[in-house]
């Protein structure tokens, strides 16, 4: 799926199988909401991603240093998709966001730990470490492109029962 067609609205996937998200017990269902970005040097983001939080890459498609569609797994549930940023197709609408315009809460089971691997890997770090009102513990972090990353142990309120 090329990027510009996986979803352009930027919206979160807060409470999609990370700790303690999903509805019921057991396995997480597999992503359907993916966030998408681009990025100035999409090879550059994506390697540190992958080191100074913890994503994992699945695939990137592209020549060179062009990426046209890449899908980073987060290792606790869900997932990002992220592309070389580039011109609008023929006839189609300019991308929502330029680059360095994304941001994202990421549920993560120990932000204390990942904060200290962000920050090793060089990572800006926006917010300190705090405890919110409502029982969450969270950090910011910018990557290099810009773009803002919220982590933290909220998974979402829970989801309402069907029926």
């Amino acid at each position: 799926m090329d990027t510009d067609t996986a979803g352009t609205s930027g919206t979160g996937d807060a409470g999609s199988g990370g700790a303690g998200g999903g509805a019921g017990g057991g396995t997480a269902p597999a992503p359907q909401v993916w966030p998408s970005l681009r990025a100035r040097d999409a090879r550059a983001l994506i390697r540190f991603l992958s080191e100074a939080f913890g994503f994992e890459e699945v695939v990137a498609y592209g020549e060179g240093e062009f990426v046209a569609h890449a899908e980073l797994a987060w290792p606790e549930g869900g997932g990002i998709m992220l592309g070389s940023d580039r011109p609008a197709p023929e006839g189609g609408e300019p991308w929502p966001g330029g680059p360095g315009t994304f941001s994202a809460y990421v549920v993560t089971a120990d932000p204390d730990a990942l904060h200290a691997r962000a920050a090793a890997a060089g990572a800006r770090i926006t917010t300190a470490p705090y405890d919110t009102e409502y029982g969450s513990r969270d950090f910011a972090a910018a990557d290099p492109e810009g773009n803002h990353w919220y982590f933290g142990t909220y998974p979402g309120a829970p989801r309402p029962s069907a029926g």
